[in-house]
């Protein structure tokens, strides 16, 4: 209400305002609340039609959850009479809109519906905080004058704080629910990670993954491919999904759960490549991929049969002669081209005491405070210093080395490795 002007508001209007004020402070769904503002509005202005339409502080628009009769609606604050009365936070009665420049006639041309007057009124909450606008249309006297405005500049008063109330819950709901959400997926990803690698004789295993949001787009799995076999082939999976967190975290969980069921039909390597790569061209968006390596150790022969499709660097130390070899990938990624080429790769041969690395980027590209990367030398030169510990030693050596050189730099891709090691 205006300072100054005499109230002018009935009390049959007076005892719905204070009847919808005492309705507002219940908590409901908000588009209850917004259809109760309209029921109001129209009951206590006199109007045929109404609309609140809330501010998008981040795109600059007001848009329409409720408008009686109509889809929702976005406009720029920059145009028509809502926006004008958000930028300015001034209420705004029009007596002929089609007369007024500021009035947009196509909402009109594309519902079929005439509007003659209107009044708009700013939703100004708690810290002078802009909430939204309340658009009432076609007076039912022909038009709205100061005793409509004062109603409305009460309700509004009223509406605005309840409104920014339930939109804090209702955001706080959804954030709660994307946690727990978020928690559920997290918690099954986790528990599709081995616990313990299965034992390979002649050889150490060791592994790690830390995703860099609560779920991660990397995963890693050892498969014993015959458990009556003591000396049984064993497939190394390592499997990087493009990005990080819940959409790359069902891609490589999907991915995992494909390789083991095409495992059980005893389809062989090549095979399960072609295979898993038709099934995520179908399944993966354009923008998609999944970098994996794929190998079978025999402890028997101690060759390593592997594909790496996109996925490198990869580091095979050579004990015997203390030398740090680096693999670059032998195919393109998977999920990218329908006919994946499949070179035959010479077995990688571990003698006595090698070592096999393998990173996904998130290592090879983590970045201190500096944007300086922790690289592949790094990585080299450690694995060189530390190569006759055990792969559990390395492997905490290399987090730690990692931990210091990103000092306080946030983690910003997932963490995942596999070591391989042949006792010496």
């Amino acid at each position: 209400m205006r300072a100054g002007t005499p109230s002018l508001i009935d009390a049959s209007s007076l005892i719905l305002i204070l009847d919808v004020s005492r309705k507002l402070a219940a908590p409901c769904d908000l588009t209850e609340l917004l259809e109760l503002i309209i029921k109001t509005g129209r009951e206590v202005i006199g109007a045929d039609r109404g609309s609140v339409f809330l501010y998008d502080e981040e795109a600059k628009e007001l848009y329409s959850r409720v408008a009686t009769g109509e889809a929702q609606i976005r406009v720029s604050i920059d145009k028509g009479i809502a926006g004008e009365c958000a930028r300015k936070r001034q209420t705004i009665l029009v007596d002929d809109c089609y007369s007024d420049p500021r009035f947009n006639q196509e909402i009109d041309r594309r519902t079929g519906y005439h509007t003659k007057s209107l009044i708009t009124v700013p939703l100004i909450g708690l810290d002078d905080k802009l909430v939204g606008v309340l658009q009432m249309l076609n007076s039912k006297a022909d038009h709205f004058g100061p005793d409509e405005r004062d109603v409305a500049e009460l309700l509004a008063a009223q509406a605005a704080v309840a409104v920014q109330r339930t939109l804090l819950l209702e955001e706080r709901m959804i954030k709660l629910k994307l946690e727990h959400d978020l928690t559920i997926a997290r918690d099954i990803q986790q528990n599709i990670l081995l616990r313990r690698l299965p034992r390979c004789p002649g050889y150490s295993l060791s592994a790690f993954s830390k995703p860099a949001d609560d779920t991660g787009g990397d995963i890693y799995d050892v498969i014993r491919l015959d458990e009556r076999v003591d000396m049984s082939p064993m497939l190394l999976l390592l499997a990087d999904a493009a990005g990080h967190g819940i959409g790359p975290a069902l891609s490589v969980t999907q991915f995992r759960a494909m390789l083991r069921i095409g495992l059980r039909l005893s389809a062989d390597m090549d095979a399960l490549m072609h295979h898993v790569n038709q099934q995520l061209i179908e399944d993966l968006p354009n923008d998609r991929f999944i970098t994996a390596f794929l190998g079978i150790l025999d402890p028997t022969t101690h060759q390593l049969r592997f594909h790496a499709a996109g996925q490198g660097p990869l580091l095979h130390y050579r004990a015997a002669e203390g030398q740090v070899v680096w693999r670059d990938p032998s195919t393109v990624p998977l999920g990218m081209f329908k006919d994946l080429d499949l070179p035959p790769m010479p077995p990688l041969v571990m003698a006595p005491g090698d070592l096999l690395v393998l990173l996904t980027d998130g290592f090879y590209e983590y970045q201190d405070a500096a944007g300086q990367v922790f690289g592949k030398e790094r990585v080299g030169d450690l694995i060189h210093r530390l190569h006759a510990r055990p792969t559990s030693d390395i492997l905490g050596a290399l987090l730690a080395e990692v931990r210091r050189f990103a000092g306080s730099a946030k983690q910003i891709d997932d963490l995942t490795a596999l070591l391989v090691k042949r006792d010496a």
